[in-house]
């Protein structure tokens, strides 16, 4: 039997902080060796951050990475490190992992497939490597092999399969199967979206399996450029056996997993099950001694959480709590500020700050999160309610149509998360506004004829007050609108959406309601719930906007919240057309008759197009599924357009003739 102890560091990196990065990549080496580790995997392009978009293109980002790796090769004595970066051989740009091999440089393997859809756009920055090609690449020179290559490492053979390179059906482990590799590397930045951590287990496993090797899998950890959250996963398997896994989702700079792998075993594997004739073109020698390691049994951590009934409640509180910290921390912001209407949006995002601050402290201790945060510690009788004090400050500002519910809910909840919390009556400020511009055209303003602008001019005069205390504070505002509401446009520009980050933007209001009962009556595993949500969840949702009178509530505006779920998928995600949508919701919602079908379904596309410009000038959000409606990252849709008039005509037609039959 030969044993080999094999190692993967998922790393909290961020774009062209090239001091921070290689801080956190030389810990990790030295924390894998002190653990024994002759082979570490580290994350796809985790030298320069993955997120650098056009900075790619700049000369300094690739003569900056080249130098970085000088300094990161001189920690790799008696290990084999993978490192990525982006690399420029015969004026072309790629994405390439380093392996790194006793303090030299052993050779670049460039990527091969490259992500083009959703939140990917390599190909705008890096060529794609051809396959069975490799070359020499000359770096202060000397002479270095890259391309589709593999390696022996002391008669043991490494290959890789890069991130994306898993994800297709022609994937690299089947001509490195071939090649009769032992070990497959798989560096990647890949992003998190709901459950998408068993799509890759799922493909680890059966990768050991199916290529008889073990496979060793790292993914960066936490926000690392602002949009993209990343879980932090990392996985070893062996002959289709999970050996090892990461905690998700961690505050750390770093979270690291080993396995003692066995080597011979693998390979009697391939000798039971490969009809493959070896391959031995491309091949990489690289003397490397392995030390004797002893047999010993690997155990696999599994997060109680993970195994919830309720995961995409738990991946949602993890996901944003987690990227809100680190956004907090690399804008070198001081705080949060959150307009607390009382209502379900603004409620959700300040309890996510409190859970931020719960999930971090139990993890980094309440000195250790303080520190990372560059927030002043106290003393030692300092609790989470003090940090959140001084991090969250939340505002109801009222009106004449504000009600005593939401003014309760609002200072309720504050209270019970910890939040620093003021009151500011606006209501001067709106009159003031409206009798300037009525004097000016010499109207009076009523609600028959101008009850968009009177909504707007309120929700408006919200803004400058929260923009002023989140300045004083040094502090980030943050936007409430959820993505239904970005969808229909359902949202008032410079209002509900002032602000530098919008946390919601990414999640449905369907959704987003679900998950605050579910937080009132169960909450986080190891966390409390939170029972001042109740306030909160009795409402039916509401802007406040009209006078009381009119009773005006969102879905009335709208339509139901769960339709419009559905409508929202069918068109944006699954481009379904206005008739097959109808013929959807006919089926799904029979409680509605036709004609009402077929109004919401042509409010939603009018309200869709009309809004564009709308999503255009959001603050930046998370993105958390394969639903995202942001237009700088996942959904392109031109600002003006037809607005699917012959389309919703057709189906107008088309109902019509059906009924007659």
């Amino acid at each position: 039997m030969k044993y080999i102890k094999v190692g993967a560091a998922a790393l909290n990196q961020t774009p062209l902080d090239w001091k921070g990065n290689q801080i956190n990549i030389i810990a990790a080496i030295k924390a894998a060796r002190a653990d024994k580790v002759c082979i570490l995997c580290l994350p796809e392009l985790c030298i320069s951050g993955y997120g650098c978009e056009d900075a790619f293109l700049a000369p300094g980002t690739l003569a900056q990475s080249r130098r970085s790796l000088h300094e990161i090769t001189k920690q790799t004595k008696n290990i084999l490190v993978a490192v990525g970066l982006p690399l420029l051989y015969q004026n072309r740009i790629y994405n390439t992992v380093c392996l790194l091999a006793n303090g030299k440089i052993a050779g670049f393997v460039a990527k091969r497939f490259l992500p083009s859809d959703g939140i990917h756009y390599e190909p705008r920055w890096f060529h794609k490597w051809p396959q069975e090609v490799y070359a020499e690449i000359d770096i202060n020179g000397q002479r270095y092999p890259i391309g589709d290559i593999y390696f022996n490492c002391g008669g043991v053979r490494i290959g890789f399969e890069i991130c994306e390179e898993a994800w297709v059906a022609n994937r690299p482990g089947i001509k490195l199967a071939e090649k009769g590799v032992d070990i497959i590397l798989n560096p990647s930045a890949s992003h998190f979206a709901f459950d998408k951590h068993r799509v890759r287990e799922r493909f680890v496993l059966e990768g050991s399996r199916a290529f008889s090797v073990s496979y060793v899998y790292t993914n960066l950890l936490g926000n690392e450029a602002g949009r993209a959250i990343y879980d932090g996963d990392a996985m070893i398997a062996t002959g289709g056996q999970l050996l090892a896994t990461c905690k998700r989702f961690s505050f750390a700079n770093s979270q690291r997993v080993s396995a003692l792998v066995d080597v011979d075993l693998t390979r009697m594997a391939q000798a039971r099950t490969s009809d493959w004739q070896p391959k031995l073109e491309s091949r990489i020698y690289i003397p490397f001694d392995y030390p004797y390691t002893p047999p010993s049994r690997n155990t696999v951590t599994q997060q109680l959480w993970d195994q919830s009934p309720t995961i995409k409640e738990e991946e949602f509180t993890r996901a944003v709590s987690l990227g809100l910290f680190d956004y907090l921390r690399k804008s070198h912001s001081q705080g949060f500020v959150v307009s607390l209407s009382g209502g379900a949006d603004s409620s959700a995002t300040a309890c996510l700050v409190r859970l931020m601050v719960e999930l971090g402290v139990a993890e980094l201790g309440l000195e250790g999160f303080c520190a990372k945060i560059n927030f002043q510690f106290l003393s030692s009788t300092t609790t989470i309610t003090d940090i959140v004090q001084k991090l969250l400050l939340c505002v109801y500002q009222a009106t004449e149509n504000s009600s005593k519910t939401t003014q309760r809910a609002a200072a309720t909840l504050a209270h019970n998360l910890g939040a620093d919390y003021l009151e500011l009556n606006i209501n001067k400020l709106v009159k003031g506004y409206i009798d300037l511009v009525s004097y000016a055209i010499k109207q009076k303003l009523n609600w028959e004829e101008h009850d968009i602008a009177l909504q707007n001019i309120q929700a408006r005069a919200r803004s400058p007050s929260v923009w002023l205390l989140a300045n004083l504070r040094n502090a980030l505002l943050l936007a409430t609108s959820n993505r239904s509401e970005a969808a229909q446009g359902y949202a008032t520009m410079d209002g509900d959406t002032s602000g530098g980050l919008s946390p919601l933007a990414g999640i449905d209001k369907d959704f987003l309601r679900q998950w605050l009962n579910w937080l009132e009556h169960e909450g986080p595993v190891q966390l409390a719930p939170i029972p001042a949500l109740a306030l909160v969840n009795q409402q039916t949702p509401t802007a406040e906007l009209r006078p009381k009178e009119m009773q005006q509530t969102d879905e009335a505006d709208l339509m139901p919240y769960s339709l419009l779920n559905v409508i929202e998928k069918a068109a944006i995600r699954d481009r379904q057309t206005p008739y097959e949508i109808f013929c959807l919701l006919r089926i799904k919602f029979r409680e509605y008759n036709e004609e009402q079908l077929l109004i919401w379904i042509e409010r939603f596309f009018n309200l869709w197009t009309r809004h564009q410009w709308k999503r255009e000038r959001f603050a930046p959000s998370f993105h958390l599924d394969d639903e995202s409606l942001d237009p700088k990252t996942w959904c392109r849709f031109p600002i003006l357009s037809g607005s699917y008039a012959e389309e919703l005509a057709e189906m107008k037609e088309r109902v019509k003739q059906e009924s007659k039959l």
